[in-house]
């Protein structure tokens, strides 16, 4: 326990404490010190290209894959990432964000994810350039294990398996599992808040119901092509008529988030490391620009150009943090303040949910929350693929077993909420980071020579 403490700690504590006027200070973590400056380097290098592209990804989006019967489309691929991003995170995590760090937290999780959209596309771009046949599930497969696999094997000119590979796709799926009982524990607890069922009847179904999906060799991106446009469509639309609703409202919140993120008050009155941590450590973990997840799913796209799957992982950072996790924000930030005083996490969500659509919205919330969650569930378990064939082979016995334990760890995270477990996960997102990112820059010439590829074709 000592041991993981002390990972997690230096992975997501505050490695280096700037002080700030007023008695306040600025505490950032290795993952930050990693993250954002990559963002900043990868958005200069692009030259702006969450902006200068923007066109281009509505326009890749609407394509149709090239030729591969088995294999997927850029389109299903971005459904998959979007399934592992817009999860929990972005109800539970957005909130506790805005409750730590106040109303600026927002406008700092939305620079954060304009800067995660080049370093998205770097990785979507190298995943696309590395990919493989895939001799188990057809079409292609691939991710940082197998770039980073390429790219030591030029280095050293073997073949055999590389150490850092082999780290990133251990990482993995350790996260995975971590993630799979946080998953069950969120989904149990509104549903009992909710209906007032037991979360023993609740985690049944929902490993039954996941069991069928990812056992079945090939159901996991059909099943998300259904789920994904309608949990995030429906989500977006009951937050455009919240907001409509309390139209008059919008300027006095727009103004509290610029006024929280770069107001002289909070430098003064010691909040401003608080307002900036919370917005970027939350916009990080939820759009996951970086660490290394999307591009599984990304080397699976059958697409004419590597480029276009990297600005279309791009576009997902995009509807991950700008559309989904602002959507939490107004719903909360739009409620009377004194009503979710002393609240937190779901239960101050289904509060301002309630106050907003009465007892539908807390039951539409827990809903939500049930699709999300499981989406990320049978998403993750589609990302598991590759790096459980890059460790132990192409066979079915392997893939199986990874999945029978993620089932387990979802029955088992229903019932009891283990924090060691839970820490685990997030060391496994944080190791997975640290790989992903080591490789990003000595590769990221390849994406840049892509890119310049596509916009001269």
């Amino acid at each position: 326990m000592n041991i993981i403490r002390f990972v997690y700690n230096f992975l997501w504590g505050d490695l280096v404490t700037i002080p700030l006027p007023g008695g306040s200070s600025l505490g950032l973590s290795l993952l930050v010190l990693i993250l954002i400056p990559s963002g900043i380097y990868f958005t200069i290098r692009t030259r702006f290209l969450p902006f200068r592209l923007f066109p281009d990804m509505l326009k890749i989006a609407a394509e149709k894959k090239t030729g591969n019967r088995k294999s997927i489309s850029g389109m299903q691929a971005l459904m998959i990432s979007t399934a592992t991003r817009v999860g929990m995170g972005n109800l539970v995590g957005v909130v506790a964000a805005i409750s730590a760090g106040g109303a600026g937290a927002l406008f700092w999780m939305w620079i954060t994810a304009l800067l995660g959209s080049s370093t998205a596309f770097i990785e979507a771009t190298l995943a696309q350039l590395y990919k493989e046949e895939d001799p188990l599930y057809g079409g292609f497969r691939g991710g940082p294990a197998y770039y980073i696999h390429h790219y030591v094997k030029k280095k050293r000119g073997s073949g055999r398996r590389s150490l850092l590979a082999v780290l990133f796709a251990l990482s993995g799926l350790l996260c995975w599992c971590g993630i799979s009982q946080v998953i069950s524990n969120s989904v149990s607890t509104a549903f009992e808040n909710a209906f007032r069922i037991p979360p023993l009847y609740t985690t049944i179904i929902l490993v039954i119901t996941a069991g069928v999906i990812v056992l079945r060799k090939n159901a996991t991106v059909k099943v998300l092509d259904v789920i994904v446009p309608i949990m995030a469509g429906c989500y977006f639309l009951i937050t455009l008529f919240i907001i409509i609703k309390n139209f008059g409202q919008l300027p006095a919140v727009f103004a509290k988030i610029f006024q929280e993120a770069f107001g002289l008050r909070q430098a003064v009155a010691g909040g401003f490391g608080a307002v900036l941590m919370n917005g970027a450590k939350r916009g990080l973990f939820s759009n996951e620009a970086g660490s290394g997840s999307a591009p599984c799913a990304a080397a699976a796209a059958d697409i004419s150009s590597p480029a276009k799957e990297g600005l279309l992982q791009a576009f997902g950072v995009f509807i991950d943090t700008i559309v989904i996790c602002s959507c939490s924000a107004m719903i909360m930030l739009l409620a009377p303040s004194g009503l979710t005083d002393g609240l937190e996490g779901m239960d101050l969500l289904q509060k301002a949910m309630e106050y907003h659509m009465g007892g539908f919205g807390v039951i539409f919330i827990a809903v939500i929350l049930w699709l999300f969650s499981f989406s990320t569930f049978i998403g993750i378990l589609f990302y598991a693929r590759p790096n459980v064939a890059y460790l132990f082979g192409d066979n079915w016995t392997s893939q199986t077993l990874y999945k029978l334990l993620a089932l387990v760890m979802l029955y088992i995270g229903g019932l009891a909420a283990y924090t060691f477990v839970w820490d685990l996960g997030d060391i496994g997102v944080g190791l997975m980071t640290i790989f992903n990112m080591s490789i990003l820059f000595p590769l990221s010439g390849k994406a840049m020579k892509a890119l310049k590829e596509y916009e001269e074709g």
